[in-house]
């Protein structure tokens, strides 16, 4: 089978690959690139494996003319960049000692060791830059069966590095077909080893789950996770039933992980995940939302079009109630703009009043779904 694609045709990644086979080496394209090329998804980072030294891939590929950064020397790992497109390049490695993260590895010379250490079968899939496809290890039919399935022993590839539990449950989203099922002995294993995530970064699980929560439906494999009680590790009293119906009511709309975050609720998620400032206030709005009695039109002024929209979506999954865009409040209600201006009430009013007198009159004017006149409002003062 062959892979093709203007990505693959590129004068970099070609130039590239053509030092590296001239100077006596494989230059095999592996992992995301060609499991993406197969599905005719986009592609985006481009990781090459062979089994020249990355002494060796430096100087050759500096002999062409090309930019190297050691960007990963420890594991073996250099950036090329050639014609202005970032590669990683890895040497062929093999496991001599595991410890999570941190594993002890060597080089290898064969392919086939390289595939054996890599996740999951549909990962280590591999492509020569004529675009012939190397399946060491069986993986094309498990990718195009949407089989997400750990290379060799599950439990001993989770434990060269437990977020591998959360990846398993991540591919599954993007790359399995939930009619099917999820991979018994994965998530057996997943359960067994889930005490495990407890040693990893807060900034890894974040990234992972939302990466997760951005596939197209990722209701399956979020539902999977609380089964085997890795999602209440993860995100302690998050409860999945509201993200099926959420997934179902957004239809067009893109998804978005915080969106589909607050559908799961859970205890303090945004220091559990390590949400960045911006992401932990969109999420606590959302969740505030969801929980208020604002009509369309003050979640449109509070909130904004789209995230107003959002809890709309959410009000109907998570509460079990039907679903109406208001389209046309939530914009009336992005549009508006609170009448009374400070300079309204002084100099009658100044300091700490002034300030308490003018949040009183927006409470009013939102209670009156934004329809006040400022005439209206100044003749409460």
């Amino acid at each position: 089978m062959r892979i093709a694609g203007d990505w693959l045709e590129h004068p970099g990644t070609q130039g590239l690959c053509a030092a590296l086979e001239a100077a006596g080496y494989h230059a095999l394209l592996v992992g995301g690139c060609v499991r993406n090329a197969l599905l005719g998804r986009p592609v985006a980072d481009l990781d090459l494996a062979t089994d020249a030294t990355p002494e060796a891939v430096t100087r050759i590929a500096e002999a062409a003319g090309f930019r190297v950064v050691p960007t990963g020397l420890d594991h073996g790992t250099v950036t090329v960049i050639a014609r202005h497109r970032p590669h990683e390049v890895t040497t062929f490695r093999r496991d001599v000692e595991t410890f999570g993260r941190h594993a002890t590895v060597a080089f290898a010379s064969d392919v086939a060791e390289d595939a054996a250490r890599r996740d999951f079968t549909m990962n280590a899939l591999y492509a020569d830059a004529r675009g012939e496809v190397i399946d060491p290890l069986g993986g094309l039919p498990d990718l195009l069966a949407g089989h997400v399935r750990f290379v060799g022993d599950a439990e001993t590839r989770i434990r060269e590095d437990y977020l591998r539990i959360l990846r398993f449950f991540r591919f599954h989203a993007h790359y399995g077909h939930p009619e099917d099922g999820i991979d018994a002995e994965g998530l057996a294993a997943c359960a067994a080893n889930s005490a495990g995530l407890e040693t990893l970064s807060r900034e890894r699980v974040g990234a992972e789950m939302k990466k997760l929560l951005t596939a197209p439906n990722p209701a399956p494999a979020v539902a999977a996770m609380d089964r085997a009680g890795i999602l209440a590790r993860v995100l302690p009293g998050a409860d999945p039933r509201g993200l099926a119906p959420l997934v179902h009511l957004e239809g067009d709309v893109p998804p978005d992980a915080l969106r589909r975050l607050a559908a799961l609720g859970g205890q303090d998620p945004a220091d559990r995940l390590r949400l960045s400032g911006k992401e932990a206030d969109t999420l606590a709005r959302l969740r505030a939302g969801l929980e208020s009695g604002d009509t369309p039109a003050v979640l449109g002024w509070r909130l904004g079009v789209d995230r107003a929209r959002d809890v709309l979506l959410l009000r109907a999954a998570v509460l079990q109630g039907p679903y109406r865009p208001h389209s046309e409040e939530i914009a009336r209600g992005a549009a508006a703009q609170f009448p009374v201006r400070s300079a309204d009430l002084m100099p009658a009013l100044q300091g700490p009043a002034l300030g308490a007198r003018l949040r009183a009159l927006q409470e009013d004017w939102l209670a009156s779904d934004l329809t006040l006149s400022r005439a209206e409002l100044l003749g409460r003062v």
